[in-house]
């Protein structure tokens, strides 16, 4: 069959959170948009457990009434029992208001929503098309080769002003094209997991919220889902999974095994049945080079990934797709350069992934405690301990979301807490800000009248200390 050439402003690769959500904002913004993903959805996919700054852009999104109305399980914060400590919570509702919560979703039934409200939205959705190269000129990317599953032998070339690579581990830019992702040899995790019915939790775990549960050998999650199910898995090093393996006939008797281990898993499940074979998912962790460059933005797991233990997965997704779009429309309207815009999104996005992965770092280290934790959390978001409204307030942030959204908004620039964080000597990834980003351009995100970036003086003479719930909410940004 004989190729076929079309154009688009922008190109998005991938119907994921990142992918479906970028494609969303930008056609609501008027841009004319097309989305391309290898898969037929529903598909199958991990990661439930929902960060409440995910609410936000998707009411920026268009989507959230949709998702509501679909009956998910709502998600005020979660529990943690980790260490030798009593448990805390992370209460998101409590803390910063009613409208500061998630849900803990089905991931096959999730994504397929977002993919149709993109469609809903104007962007052109087109499933079962894999893309199998991009053309660049000098370092631009300007087209995309790609074939439909329905006509495998027709080669089709899209080409484009700008490019949302949301492929996901896939990475078409940055796995197959700059292959320039770097692994985190201290997160070679593996995760195995399954699902229960019933609905019992630990006492004190807030409305529809997960527990995390910390053993020697790693962690559990136990994540409640509409239908009284329950998703329940364990992570650890992929060292100790392959020894652990060996010692038993299939993955169903291993992840029985691990789930008899935790007194505290066990009496959960107590008396409820598996409702599905055990899944298996490793190489979690790595981050790419770069995450945007000349013509391009890279969102979502193909930029990075974090182990699982803050459920950061979705969260990254949505604030780089809202990053990612509000760059791309501030420069079609010609408000800013776009190496500025580009700036602002390579620092944003990476120092969020940089505090996240500061956080998960620490928590790793089961001897530090509550303290510890909290005590870094106070550092990543520049919140001196005695403005603190409770000594979690900083971790509840972090965990939400919240801090990455308010920081976009108000101006406030990375260096601050990825200096702290530097002094605290984790020594896992290079946390300085990146050299591109300047303070003083006065660059922050803006939703309202239209999405995009506007420079407006950030509000640097005082401390932040945390916020009630409406000075977080990306609805109320002016």
């Amino acid at each position: 069959m004989e190729p076929t050439t079309t154009s688009v402003k922008v190109l998005v690769i991938g119907g994921g959170p990142a992918g479906s959500l970028s494609a969303a904002l930008l056609a609501r913004a008027g841009v004319d948009v097309l989305l391309l993903e290898k898969e037929v959805f529903p598909r199958y996919h991990i990661g439930e457990a929902l960060a409440s700054s995910c609410r936000a852009v998707l009411e920026l999104a268009g989507a959230v009434e949709k998702v509501d109305e679909f009956g998910f399980m709502n998600k005020h914060g979660g529990l943690f029992r980790w260490g030798a400590e009593k448990d805390w919570c992370a209460d998101w509702t409590e803390m910063f208001g009613p409208e500061v919560r998630s849900w803990s979703v089905d991931r096959s039934e999730f994504d397929h929503l977002l993919l149709n409200n993109a469609s809903d939205q104007g962007a052109r959705v087109v499933q079962n098309a894999a893309v199998k190269r991009i053309v660049f000129e000098g370092d631009r990317p300007v087209a995309a080769e790609w074939v439909s599953g329905d006509a495998p032998d027709q080669l089709h070339t899209t080409s484009f002003d700008y490019v949302v690579d949301a492929s996901g581990r896939a990475g078409v830019l940055t796995a197959q094209h700059f292959r320039n992702r770097t692994r985190h040899e201290v997160f070679r995790n593996v995760a195995i997991w399954g699902y229960w019915d019933g609905e019992e939790l630990l006492p004190d775990t807030p409305q529809g919220g997960s527990n995390i549960i910390s053993s020697p050998d790693g962690w559990y999650w136990v994540i409640p889902l509409r239908g009284g199910r329950r998703s329940v898995g364990f992570v650890m090093h992929e060292t100790a999974f392959r020894e652990r393996r060996r010692d038993h006939d299939s993955l169903e008797g291993l992840l029985t095994a691990l789930v008899e281990e935790s007194d505290t898993v066990r009496s959960l499940l107590d008396g409820d049945t598996r409702i599905s074979d055990a899944k298996v998912e490793q190489d979690y962790s790595y981050v790419s080079a770069d995450f945007c460059g000349p013509g391009y933005f890279v969102a979502g797991d193909a930029a990075c990934f974090l182990d699982p233990l803050l459920s950061s997965g979705v969260h990254l997704a949505s604030y780089s797709a809202l990053l990612a779009a509000a760059s791309i429309v501030a420069v079609l309207d010609g408000e800013v350069a776009e190496s500025e815009a580009n700036a602002f999104y390579e620092s944003l996005y990476r120092h969020s992934y940089t505090r996240m992965l500061a956080m998960v770092a620490r928590m790793y280290d089961q001897y530090q405690g509550q303290a510890g934790y909290f005590w870094l959390a106070q550092k990543l978001t520049g919140t001196p301990a005695e403005q603190a409204i409770t000594p979690n307030a900083a971790f509840v942030e972090i965990v939400g979301g919240i801090s990455d959204l308010y920081d976009a908004q108000h101006g406030r620039g990375p260096a601050e807490s990825t200096a702290a964080a530097n002094e605290d000597n984790l020594h896992l990834v290079e946390l300085l800000p990146r050299d591109l980003y300047d303070t003083d351009s006065q660059l922050r995100l803006v939703t309202s009248p239209r999405l995009g970036l506007r420079r407006e003086q950030a509000d640097t003479a005082r401390v932040r200390p945390p916020r009630p719930a409406a000075d977080a909410d990306l609805t109320t940004s002016r």
